[in-house]
């Protein structure tokens, strides 16, 4: 799993029936800063999601990718790559919030 950012939606009027329905988002993985480990950055990539929990723009959320986002009930068999599994509520490094969404 990878803690993302959503930077972005992704609107497809023409896909697989399959996919149907789905919300697509742009994220953005974001890792821990390495020399101060005070705060996360990006990454640099940017990766398509399909979204089941309702995230918006802005948000950090925990994503899977590869065969572990065809896992959940609610994507399985489906044509994916990468999936929301979570909405980030705080990240805590050696005992320091590093994110709080109550801040953000």
């Amino acid at each position: 799993m990878f803690v993302a950012k959503v930077t972005g939606s992704l609107v497809s009027t023409q896909k697989v029936d399959s996919m149907v329905g789905y919300k697509l988002l742009v994220v953005e993985p974001y890792r821990l800063e390495s020399k101060q480990r005070k705060s996360l950055t990006t990454t640099g990539r940017t990766f398509v999601a399909v979204d089941t929990l309702g995230a918006g723009e802005g948000e950090f959320v925990l994503i899977t990718q590869g065969s572990s986002a065809r896992l959940t009930s609610e994507t399985k068999g489906l044509p994916i790559d990468t999936v929301v599994v979570g909405i980030v509520d705080n990240v805590h490094i050696d005992q320091a919030c590093v994110y709080s969404r109550e801040e953000d």
